[in-house]
């Protein structure tokens, strides 16, 4: 089975007031592409992933007259994609949906949020106290996870937690010392949104399912300077003992002259490209049985991606990140 995840920058300005996928010559999110070529690279991308389940970071709004899932799935059908279907748990705010495009012929999935007395429901609260001034913090999702119960055709039971947390850019800030009073906040948000997410990990580990966290954590160890006030990345936090990734547990070993990355920004001020690792596909334990394989799908460091012009390219066009896979044998 072929799993992935893949932020599509601005997925939701292909698709039109009912969903339509809008194929023309407007811009889309992504600078200096139109809308058409933005569809037509993702489409390439998705079917050369040719992956059972692709969780979709920043999936298409849902709103009063928009579905993610009626996008997702109408632009599975433009593209020819098995995976035909699509389902979303918690909508958001944000117009950046976290869903899942699946083939129903190889897994069957349903919507199945849980909550403990220590790790709510994730469209809930959650209080911990985040400045330790005995004061109890509300914290919310911006973008609630999403929670996934998983069969597969032979009728292995999987649980699924597709994240997206709240990036840490200090947006409102005025002066320098609104940046680093920002940073922290939104630093201290996350972490406990990390806390929280491994929370649930623990629940289902304890409960010896078979469980895979994926999405976009927006943090890494060593990502930026705030780390060292509080110690550890949220990326460890949700981690722990009971998950792994080589990618995330790269970073955590002596650095290395080349890290791997999972996303390519460019900065205005330098002129510049930078790349970070931002997207995860975390396994517990008990799937360490069945082979796992991982690949980030980058056209600068996969040598296959980069041979083949036409995936290379279509990785560039289709958003800021690239997909990661992971291929597991569940038999």
């Amino acid at each position: 089975m072929r799993l992935a995840t893949y932020n599509v920058e601005w997925f939701a300005n292909l698709f039109g007031p009912q969903d339509q996928l809008l194929l023309d010559d407007h811009p889309s999110g992504r600078y200096g592409i139109d809308r058409y070529s933005q569809a037509m690279a993702l489409a390439a991308v998705f079917q050369r992933l040719d992956a059972d389940a692709i969780l979709v970071v920043e999936a298409p709004n849902t709103g009063r007259e928009q579905r993610s899932t009626r996008a997702l799935a109408n632009f599975a059908a433009e593209a020819g994609l098995r995976t035909s279907e699509a389902i979303a748990g918690f909508a958001n705010d944000t117009h950046q949906e976290i869903a899942l495009l699946y083939d129903p012929a190889v897994l069957s999935v349903r919507h199945d949020p849980k909550s403990a007395p220590k790790a709510p429901r994730f469209d809930g609260v959650f209080r911990i106290d985040l400045d330790v001034d005995d004061q109890m913090d509300e914290v919310r999702f911006s973008k609630p996870p999403l929670e996934l119960a998983l069969t597969t055709k032979s009728g292995r039971a999987i649980r699924l937690i597709g994240a997206h947390l709240k990036s840490k850019a200090p947006h409102g800030a005025r002066n320098e010392e609104d940046v680093v009073q920002i940073s922290i906040a939104n630093r201290r948000k996350q972490l406990a949104q990390a806390i929280w997410l491994h929370r649930r990990v623990k629940q289902h580990v304890q409960a010896r399912e078979d469980l895979i966290v994926l999405g976009d954590l927006n943090d890494g160890p060593g990502l930026d300077e705030y780390e060292r006030l509080f110690g550890r990345s949220s990326v460890e936090i949700v981690m722990g003992q009971e998950l792994t990734d080589p990618h995330a547990q790269s970073l955590l070993k002596p650095r290395r002259h080349v890290l791997p990355s999972t996303s390519r920004f460019f900065n205005p001020e330098t002129k510049r490209y930078f790349s970070a690792l931002l997207d995860y596909v975390m396994i517990s334990n008990s799937l360490l049985s069945g082979e796992p394989k991982w690949r980030i799908w980058h056209p600068f460091e996969d040598a296959e991606c980069y041979e083949d012009e036409d995936l290379r390219n279509a990785l560039l066009a289709a958003s800021d990140h690239f997909p990661v896979t992971l291929d597991l044998n569940l038999s």
